[in-house]
């Protein structure tokens, strides 16, 4: 009866004869139980808003926290008004046992939950309030998605740390999102894009003409990873009031280069990445050859060790950052790959079982490493469009050394048309409807790979040893 009354609370008093006690909290508590099913029960994406609300959060926290000092409460008077008056001392010492570890049992994930609520307030406060930047648009937050077919987020790896003048911006990754489907293209830049390009309508078109650079395309400091540092040193509040200058110059810069909007952006510090992977449990990629643990490619140096080649290699997160980041034996567009593929495997490895384990430790580390500029009203409308995301496909297109690009000089009319085919391929006629004796009009798919391909299992054949011999001979 005990056990009963802590599942079901009040049938305890029932049974012990307080029927009034007995239901009325009986009565309570289908009241709590049948709101909290009834207004999320209506529609679950009022989960997603719960989430993005603090001070709803807070809230919550502190009614868990006296609902389950009710409940406790209620279980004790229930075994105690149940039991027999006449028992033996064993009897009592069980009993009493087996009340604590019903309450325990009950009230752990009851204040883990708390607990969380608590947590994700912090997040939400530290990283998505108070970092309107200049370039953000004015999105209806009600329905941010109409008359929108697809919004874009610039995913920047930063690579600031100790040693380092700032941050530079070495992965730069546009994922632009069909807003009813959650298809989304993946757009690589390499960071040492030379000239990059501002819209016409932008301050900085005013001040760079030609494009981002002096007319050095191996000048380090007018390349597409040193925007987000020395712009905003040059030309502080050129683009208006804004938490973050950087940010604002290099999504000008990727929109002029690609020629496709903008929207917001998220920038995740390399050297805390690992701390993200690690909160995850870890992710799991293909490697192909050996890929370099240190190293420094310009100094001469060799690498301290090698990621070895294998099919679905399980990575902690200072592993998955050399994956991502190794330079030693490759070159950029390498890395573009490997990030991209990076990028999937996070994707794949988000299972909501998986970040409810380690929700704790991703939020202490998204705290201190991640920056965008998404407004917390909005949040709401990502998460759910991040779920779709996550179950459509993903295409992907790199820019990288070919008969129709070359970093050091780009053609940026070649960029602009690869990127909206493969944004709005063309679409075939005389199938399905249309004219029957129509030509195709379908045009030769851009220089894009899919993701499922490219981060494959196709190795080399090199090992680690054959790589450590060449290193010796160098």
């Amino acid at each position: 009866m005990t056990f009963l009354g802590a599942v079901v609370p009040g049938t305890g008093f029932l049974y012990a004869g307080r029927r009034a006690l007995g239901w009325l909290v009986l009565l309570g508590w289908a009241a709590v139980a049948g709101g909290v099913l009834w207004y999320f029960g209506r529609d679950w994406r009022r989960a997603l808003d719960f989430v993005f609300d603090p001070n709803a959060l807070k809230i919550a926290a502190a009614v868990l926290a006296a609902l389950l000092l009710i409940w406790l409460g209620v279980v004790w008077m229930s075994y105690r008004l149940v039991r027999p008056r006449e028992r033996p001392r064993w009897h009592t010492i069980v009993g009493n046992v087996a009340v604590v570890v019903i309450c325990a049992v009950v009230a752990a994930p009851v204040l883990r939950a708390a607990q969380y609520a608590l947590a994700t307030a912090d997040l939400v406060t530290s990283v998505l309030d108070d970092n309107a930047t200049a370039t953000a648009p004015d999105l209806n937050e009600e329905n941010p998605w109409e008359g929108r077919d697809r919004v874009s987020v610039l995913l920047l790896g930063g690579d600031g740390g100790d040693g380092r003048d700032g941050v530079r911006t070495d992965s730069v990754i546009l994922l632009s999102i069909d807003t009813t489907t959650g298809k989304a293209v993946t757009f690589s830049l390499p960071r040492n894009l030379s000239g990059a390009q501002f819209p016409e309508t932008s301050p900085l078109h005013d001040l760079y003409p030609e494009g981002f650079t002096n007319g050095d395309s191996a000048d380090g400091d007018y390349m597409l990873n040193a925007i987000y540092r020395n712009i905003p040193a040059a030309h502080p509040g050129v683009l208006g009031k804004s938490t973050n200058e950087g940010a604002d110059a290099i999504k000008q810069a990727v929109e002029g280069t690609l020629g496709t909007p903008v929207d917001y952006y998220v920038l995740v510090n390399l050297e805390g990445f690992k701390e993200i992977v690690d909160a995850m449990g870890g992710v799991t990629v293909n490697i192909n050859e050996p890929i370099a643990i240190g190293g420094d490619t310009s100094l001469g140096v060799p690498p301290d060790d090698y990621l070895a080649p294998g099919p679905d290699q399980d990575l902690d997160g200072f592993h998955a950052l050399w994956y991502s980041r190794g330079r030693w034996g490759s070159d950029d567009y390498e890395r573009m790959e490997r990030q991209r593929c990076m990028v999937d495997a996070i994707i794949d490895s988000a299972d909501p079982g998986n970040l409810l384990l380690r929700y704790l430790d991703l939020i202490r580390a998204g705290e201190e490493i991640v920056y965008t500029d998404i407004p917390r009203q909005l949040g709401s409308a990502f998460a759910d469009l991040a779920l779709r995301v996550k179950d459509a496909k993903v295409k992907s297109v790199v820019f990288k050394t070919s008969e129709q690009f070359n970093s050091a000089d780009p053609d940026f009319d070649y960029i602009h048309e690869t990127v909206q085919r493969a944004i709005d391929p063309p679409r075939r006629k005389g199938r399905g409807g249309g004219n029957p004796d129509a030509q195709s009009t379908t045009e030769a798919a851009p220089a894009s790979e899919d993701p499922e391909d490219a981060c494959a299992y196709n190795p080399t054949g090199e090992t680690v040893e054959d790589a450590l011999a060449a290193d010796a001979a160098y």
